[in-house]
């Protein structure tokens, strides 16, 4: 592959922000690493498998039952590349000379839309566009092992860190910061006043899109319980209620009026997304949590229809203490950037639906995670040590970052957190030859959000808990350090021009063993395999 003409620093400093992994799942203790087996087989003539229990039967030994194109060796497709598909390039982060500014600030950011975007074309045969990738949507995708904070604390910090295999140069190393948020049991949930807001315009009638999200909206109303409140706003060429505010229990009536829903017009998001504000303050909980759910392709071609433009006309209701998640369905005529950038600017986060098991995912196994705020304008300040830290990148994070002065004002909008989650930043640095002591510092800081109490906390990181060998380091710190360097190539990015597919598929098989069972890993070791068939042509 080509790339652009950069000088390959070798090993990483991987800060991992514990706080709110988007997919929530409870955390355990993070299991021994084992060492890398010296007979360990590389991986070579991977047989095409559509399903992750035919990987598992490779593991186990055993041949595996499915094959997606045994006499051509490689998987067969049926559908065309998407088109019409926007994305932004935010550009990758360059090292930062440590003499310079030791200070590195960026908002917490819990979306995990980049990479099931990713997981999307990669199913459909195709490589995702470079400007679709967002290293840190990858990373939080998966849960990352960490132990819930103490008692009566919101948030803990853990760190970690050591070499990897991605890097040789002496020197560099990978430290790893997470920070992981309190668990709400869902019988603790607060309740919920939602404002679903649908796209129903021409473009939804695609893919069964529109199908899809009344499926998906299925699963979340069948939590609801009788102190919850639903109401719904269509949108095609104009917007209108299709139900005021009705109880969480009555989902026959709820039910009834989203699968009345037929696609219809032009797409006006602005006035959508103005009414069902308009339509959450008439039922706004004062008590508990006040949501309006996004759900569309992106697309606006009717009123305002940049994310800046759309988020001036509903900015004076976001304020009153209602937030927006953006869920996105669809492929071909897609607007990610639409989505992603009124998920930031509403307090909320973003993702993006692309089967009935991620909606599962977000709307009944981490439905607590999905609707409860535990902090607003959640932000990190990295502080390195100039006496050890010769210079350091940020990787990922390119749009979310805060200017160092600003961290603490309070006035400045960051990002929002959901119980239970946490929050994965990856650093990679340069350490001085025999460097000994701090290394960093990190600190903290959000908005409680019902005393509107701002808190901050710090813990700081010594050479001495690196760890030499990848090897002995963390399972899930070298399952970050892998799922990063996978996003990496697929960017293009100059800093992986030195890494392969092939490299990082032989990783992500031996690690995984060492996971707790996870399906989402399982299928991110199928993703690797199938993207470097696409990337290189089947050349291992």
């Amino acid at each position: 592959m080509t790339g652009k003409q950069f000088t390959r620093i070798p090993v990483y400093i991987l800060i991992a922000a514990v706080g709110l992994s988007a997919c929530g799942p409870k955390a355990t203790e993070a299991p021994v690493a084992t060492e890398a087996p010296a007979d360990y087989p590389a991986a070579t003539e991977a047989p095409e498998m559509e399903s992750s229990a035919d990987w598992l039967a490779l593991e186990a030994g055993a041949q595996p039952q499915s094959f997606i194109n045994p006499q051509k060796g490689k998987p067969e497709y049926d559908r065309d590349e998407p088109e019409d598909m926007f994305f932004d390039d935010y550009g990758v982060n360059p090292f930062v000379e440590t003499e310079e500014d030791d200070l590195s600030t960026f908002a917490l950011d819990v979306d995990t839309g980049s990479y099931t975007i990713m997981r999307s074309y990669i199913e459909d045969g195709y490589l995702p566009p470079e400007d679709a990738i967002r290293v840190e949507e990858f990373i939080n995708y998966f849960d990352q092992g960490y132990a819930y904070p103490s008692e009566r604390r919101v948030f803990a910090i853990h760190i970690d860190g050591g070499s990897t295999p991605f890097t040789q140069t002496e020197g560099y190393q990978m430290l790893r910061v997470g920070i992981q948020g309190y668990a709400v049991p869902d019988y603790e949930r607060k309740d919920v006043s939602l404002t679903f807001v649908i796209d129903v315009s021409g473009s939804m009638d695609m893919d069964n899109r529109l199908g899809l999200v009344k499926q998906s909206l299925e699963m979340l109303v069948e939590q609801l319980g009788r102190n919850d409140r639903v109401s719904i706003v269509v949108y095609g060429s104009n917007a209108r209620a299709v139900l005021n505010p009705t109880p969480g229990n009555q989902s026959g009536e709820i039910m009834e009026a989203i699968y009345s829903l037929e696609p219809e017009g032009s797409t006006n998001a602005e006035a959508g997304l103005v009414m069902g504000y308009r339509m959450a303050l008439k039922q706004f909980n004062p008590e508990g949590i006040n949501r309006v759910i996004l759900c569309s392709d992106g697309v606006a071609n009717v009123g305002a229809t940049g994310p800046g433009s759309i988020w001036e006309s509903i900015d004076q209701y976001a304020s009153e203490g209602i937030t927006l998640t953006t869920i996105g369905f669809g492929m071909d005529n897609y607007n990610d950037v639409l989505m992603e950038q009124l998920a930031d600017n509403g307090d909320g986060f973003y993702a993006y639906v692309d089967d009935i098991p991620e909606a599962r995912r977000l709307f009944v196994e981490n439905l607590t995670s999905t609707l409860q705020v535990i902090a607003m304008d959640a932000k990190v300040q990295i502080e390195f040590n100039p006496a050890l830290v010769s210079r350091y990148r940020l990787v990922g994070f390119e749009n979310r970052h805060i200017a160092d002065k600003d961290f603490r004002d309070n006035s400045v909008d960051a990002g929002e957190i959901g119980a239970g989650h946490s929050v994965t930043a990856l650093y990679e640095v340069k350490l001085y030859p025999e460097a000994r002591g701090e290394i960093a510092v990190i600190h903290m800081r959000w908005e409680d959000p019902d005393t509107r109490e701002v808190v901050e906390i710090s813990q700081d990181f010594k050479s001495n808990e690196l760890v030499d060998h990848f090897y002995e380091t963390d399972p899930h710190f070298q399952w970050d350090v892998v799922v990063a360097e996978y996003a990496e190539i697929l960017r293009n990015s100059g800093w992986a021009e030195d890494s392969s597919l092939e490299e990082v598929y032989e990783q992500a098989r031996r690690i995984s063993r060492s996971l707790p069972e996870d399906q989402a890993v399982d299928e991110f070791v199928e993703l690797v395999w199938k993207a470097s068939n696409l990337l290189d042509g089947w050349d291992w």
